[in-house]
């Protein structure tokens, strides 16, 4: 990570510790799985995509890469029996279709929980026994700022997410005590393929130009530009790290200054 005073690289104390990275094969997932790795952590990703899973693999250099769908909740014992105990579990997954909050089916809100709420709390009461039986571990749980500050095109998205916040908030008292933290990173708006297709739907919608919907998002963040995956990893991996022993319950912004409210 980044060096200190002098420029001497500040050890995070994580090395040979083992993280499993969701949605690892591209956008933040890849950035923090890349950031872990680069402290010594043994990494393994999961996603659905395969082809893209290979690739990320590869270009972390020593990761293992195991399939995921996280719609599929029955599998999900399963899959953490293969993976085995970890320390570190970073829970990101994919968004619902776009559209508002209302008139949406029931199939749409069903779906949309079991992949995005569901999975993320199975398998983290899966994983947790053993992180508190070593007495360390590390949850952080992607949001966004819709959670807090709703995205008009992204009314599933919103509420799913800030069910997780509370959620997070509910179970860090619960293993605070066992040396496990459990905590919530929220991004802003980042130079992803997620936020791409966003911009394009709120475009769509309002039959303007992608262009003329990033420009006004830029104008809507203090820092005027999106974030990127790697400044988002760096924040999650300090949150991972043995420094951060005395953070948890928390949600920590990655957003450029963008929601205003204390």
């Amino acid at each position: 990570m980044g060096g200190g005073a002098g420029g001497e690289a500040v050890d995070l104390k994580i090395a040979g510790r083992r993280a499993l990275v969701l949605g690892g094969n591209r956008g933040m997932g890849l950035a923090v799985a890349k950031s872990l790795a680069a402290e010594g952590v043994l990494v393994t990703i999961a996603a659905r995509d395969q082809a893209a899973l290979a690739a990320a693999a590869a270009q972390i250099g020593d990761a293992r890469a195991l399939p995921l769908d996280l719609a599929n909740t029955d599998g999900l014992a399963r899959f953490a029996e293969t993976v085995g105990p970890i320390d570190i579990l970073f829970n990101n997954t994919g968004g619902p279709p776009y559209g508002g909050a209302l008139g949406r089916s029931a199939a749409d809100w069903a779906g949309s929980f079991q992949s995005m709420a569901l999975s993320v709390i199975r398998l983290t009461d899966l994983f947790l026994p053993a992180m508190r039986a070593a007495r360390w571990g590390r949850v952080v749980t992607l949001v966004s700022t819709g959670a807090v500050q709703p995205i008009p095109v992204l009314g599933i998205s919103n509420s799913l997410r800030a069910g997780l916040i509370a959620w997070s908030k509910s179970i860090a008292p619960e293993v605070a005590a066992d040396g496990v933290t459990v905590n919530v990173l929220m991004p802003g708006r980042i130079s992803t393929e997620r936020v791409g297709l966003t911009d394009l739907a709120v475009a769509e919608r309002e039959a303007v130009g992608v262009d003329v919907v990033q420009r006004r998002s830029w104008s809507q963040i203090p820092m005027g530009r999106y974030g990127t995956p790697e400044e988002v990893a760096a924040v999650t991996t300090f949150l991972c790290s043995d420094l951060a022993s005395y953070v948890t319950g928390t949600i920590v912004r990655v957003d450029g200054g963008f929601v205003r409210h204390v």
